[in-house]
């Protein structure tokens, strides 16, 4: 039995081991770290085992002294929503989706299933690949690929600002804000993400054009055009404003907002998406009520 166990990130029960003997990798679970058989299979098969820094999803045979990742809490997301209904448009290259608030865009280091990606993929019993990403609480159109031609093309216009990406957002306070946003985002993995006003070397530029916006009662709803796509971009500037998007605890919010689950959410929706694809200018939209 493995001797030494090494918990790191606990909030999500990551432990850390070496193998002390070769074994079915469920058993190895079972032994060393006194789980029930069946939860053992079910963290493999979600996507929550690694085995020499490589996810498995399956109950290999592992030999001993193999480094062995377990997040034995995996955080879970609902994806039983009316798929038809969200895939806003396709074709044999590549599918719209209007993705949910409360769910991530695409597989998480401990969980493979429970994402948008995965649960459109299953739906639509094609294989399909992440171009770009919403924030999990972020609701509305995400493209993913078919082929690997068309996610090599998108990933260039991206890097090329060539895909025009536009949001609508509810933010705390009924003062206008200014037109352009520019800030600076600290280079760092963590949230909240940090930005500045202020020029700092090795900081990240973000861009935001504000191209419309009203008062609705003591709140803002603004239109966004997101210039540049760093993590967190949007919630990351309007709380440095000290204008947070509504619902958006993390950054300073004192409202809660829900989805239509009951889960949380924040009122940002990634309303329009327009890009050329084939020698066609490809745009769609979605409704911008918030």
């Amino acid at each position: 039995m493995a001797t030494d166990v090494q918990s790191r990130g606990f909030e999500y029960g990551v432990k850390h081991f070496l193998s002390s003997k070769k074994g079915q990798l469920d058993e190895i679970l079972v032994e060393t770290l006194n789980l029930p058989l069946s939860e053992a299979n079910f963290l493999i098969s979600l996507g929550a085992v690694y085995v020499q820094q490589t996810r498995t999803t399956q109950p290999i045979f592992v030999e001993s002294e193999k480094l062995i990742r377990v997040h034995t809490k995996p955080r879970r997301f609902a994806t039983d929503y009316n798929w038809s209904e969200r895939i806003v448009f396709e074709d044999r290259d590549f599918i719209v989706v209007n993705k949910p608030s409360s769910m991530p865009s695409h597989p998480a280091v401990d969980n493979i299933l429970d994402n948008s990606l995965t649960a459109v993929s299953l739906f639509c019993k094609t294989p399909l690949f992440i171009t770009h990403r919403l924030d999990s609480l972020t609701e509305g159109l995400i493209v993913y690929s078919k082929s690997a031609l068309f996610t090599k093309t998108f990933n260039e216009l991206l890097a090329q600002q060539q895909i025009e990406k536009k949001y609508v957002a509810l933010i705390q306070g009924s003062q206008p804000i200014d037109q352009k946003l520019i800030h600076y985002m600290e280079p760092s993995p963590r949230a909240p993400k940090k930005v500045s006003p202020h020029f700092i070397e090795n900081w990240s530029y973000c861009e935001l054009i504000v191209e419309d916006q009203k008062t609705q009662t003591a709140d803002l709803w603004v239109r966004l055009n997101l210039i540049t796509g760093r993590t967190h971009q949007i919630r990351a500037q309007m709380s440095q404003l000290a204008r947070p998007l509504l619902g958006d605890q993390l950054y300073g919010s004192m409202v809660e907002r829900k989805n239509e689950k009951g889960l949380p959410a924040i009122a940002l929706r990634a309303q329009e998406i327009e890009f050329t694809w084939a020698q066609k200018v490809h745009q769609f939209q979605l409704s911008d009520e918030l």
